[in-house]
């Protein structure tokens, strides 16, 4: 079978990876929309990496979505797995069963999709990073900042990709790919972790960098219209290790979702999973431990406490959530009265483990005169009160800084700010459609159509084609929700995604997300009510 790492990199001519990536999820949001307007969802294919068996036919007489043409560009003939000539002379395509041809596509997409990868990061370092004018400009720590060790993450990647070629090469029939996945991701991957804890100092030393050097920022642009960018920016080069390392992820697990259950593909695809879990959790833990320590460190200096001080810096103890709200003044018979007086703003500051209550006051300071912990807090939503205590809700600390019982009545500026305070005081109360503590059974689901940054640490970032379960919405434009894959939980705008509306298809969602955890049964027991935040 000739099909050699040249093979695949002339298929990927012209075709970065983070075209490949982008024309990837978005056909897979195009399937699963099929899969949505179907009554039977076993008549489609349940991922964008599955195509259809036969050639295509007629729209009426097509009941599988369209071939997935990831591959296609102007300057390659192959598209998919089944589309290389030797597939189509060997006549292996009607001996397969419809299953396994699907599966063969899920493990060729992972070969192609490195391949498309690596050579991102051979321009990242050949067109960037070795730029003669660049390396003038840029200090050697500078330049060690921003491009950290991006030669280890792709002497890795080469490493990678030559073995999934030799395994390609073995056999028309890939006989599987997640043993040498488990394998890198064990012995290798560690690389990435060290990348990727690194992204707040890069993104940090490149906005400095284009603000402080003129000749920097000119490089970068000359370097970025060249077209063998194809338009797309530093930054995005930047940024592939951490992107890559999540979507292999995702791509074991649609090999998962496919391989024949107790089989031994599907237990190496479970060990390769488990791993490559692992590789993404420390990323992320990298990259919130950069950002959190600074945060909490700015946090302590901005505190004045009128009570007893508590210490704020902890390497256990992150920020939820920060924010002002109205609380009422007097007791409760006051609600009646009709004054500008009624509310005056407070400060809040809610951390993993404590609430701190504070008046701001001159010189960006916040004066502390009330705190908690957060196990100890409880909510309480005002309902059909009038406008004038619209989005109002009651908090109550059964334990304060006093070693009493104390309650406060807060307004906030809307419906979706004062659910998103309530969620974070306490997440373990019951939300609009799904209790925290049972499992779920057909809760909403909503499939991410539009890429989202996080802009409050309560908010979840979305990469395209996510399927999330929906916890809870405001009727003014945000959505709760928790993602499948990860179980992450936060906030994002509705007009983010599309509900997926057909109910076998979210049953199949969370039965292949079920398949997945499976070999965590302690994981698999707390999907749908383990909180994230």
């Amino acid at each position: 079978f000739s099909c050699n790492l040249s093979d695949l990199l002339c298929c990927l001519l012209g075709l970065l990876y983070q075209e490949y990536r982008d024309k990837s999820t978005r056909q897979e949001i195009e399937t699963r929309r099929l899969q949505d307007s179907q009554t039977d969802p076993e008549e489609s294919s349940p991922s964008e990496e599955t195509p259809s068996e036969a050639e295509p036919t007629s729209t009426t007489e097509n009941k599988a979505p369209p071939q997935i043409s990831l591959l296609r560009n102007s300057n390659s003939r192959f598209n998919l797995w089944q589309d290389l000539p030797e597939i189509r002379s060997s006549g292996v395509l009607s001996i397969l069963q419809p299953d396994e041809i699907k599966l063969q596509e899920a493990m060729f997409e992972l070969v192609t999709s490195e391949a498309s990868y690596y050579k991102s990061l051979n321009l990242l370092v050949s067109h960037f990073m070795e730029n003669e004018r660049l390396k003038k400009i840029l200090h050697q720590s500078e330049a060690h900042i921003l491009f950290s060790n991006v030669l280890d993450v792709m002497a890795v990647s080469e490493r990678f990709l030559l073995d999934l070629e030799q395994r390609v090469e073995e056999n028309i029939v890939i006989s599987d790919v997640c043993d040498i996945v488990y394998q890198h991701t064990v012995n290798h991957f560690s690389v990435y972790i060290t990348y990727v804890s690194n992204q707040t100092y890069q993104e940090r030393a490149y906005k400095q960098l284009l603000q402080d050097k003129p000749a920097f920022r000119e490089v970068i642009s000359q370097l970025e219209l060249d077209p063998k960018c194809k338009g797309l920016s530093f930054s995005s080069f930047l940024i592939l290790p951490f992107q890559r390392i999540t979507r292999l992820k995702l791509l074991v697990q649609n090999i998962l979702k496919k391989v024949e259950e107790k089989s031994d593909r599907e237990s190496t695809a479970l060990d390769a999973h488990k791993e490559l879990e692992t590789v993404v959790k420390a990323c992320n833990e990298g990259v919130r431990k950069m950002s959190r320590t600074e945060q909490m460190i700015s946090i302590q200096k901005k505190l004045e406490f009128k009570i007893k001080s508590v210490p704020i810096i902890s390497h256990s103890r992150w920020l939820l959530k920060q924010g002002e709200l109205q609380q009422m003044n007097g007791p409760k018979t006051s609600r009646t009265l009709r004054t500008k007086k009624l509310f005056r703003e407070i400060y809040l500051f809610l951390f993993n483990d404590l609430l701190v209550i504070c008046r701001q006051i001159p010189g960006d300071k916040y004066q502390v005169f009330d705190s908690a912990p957060r196990g100890l807090l409880r909510v309480e939503e005002l309902e059909d009160q009038g406008q004038s205590l619209a989005n109002v809700f009651i908090l109550r600390l059964l334990e304060n800084a006093d070693d009493r019982e104390a309650s406060y009545m807060l307004k906030a500026s809307s419906q979706s700010e004062m659910k998103r305070w309530m969620i974070s005081l306490a997440p373990n109360r019951r939300t609009k459609f799904v209790s925290f503590t049972s499992r779920l059974v057909d809760c909403p689901q909503i499939q991410c159509v539009h890429p989202y940054v996080a802009q409050q640490p309560d908010e979840l970032s979305l990469e395209l084609a996510d399927i999330l379960n929906i916890l809870d919405k405001t009727d003014d434009g945000w959505i709760f929700g928790e993602r499948l894959h990860d179980q992450e939980r936060g906030w994002f705008p509705s007009s983010m995604g599309e509900e997926i509306l057909n109910p076998k298809i979210r049953a199949q969602n969370l039965k292949e997300c079920f398949r997945v955890h499976k070999s965590d049964d302690s994981q698999r027991r707390k999907l749908g009510s383990r909180n994230r935040q």
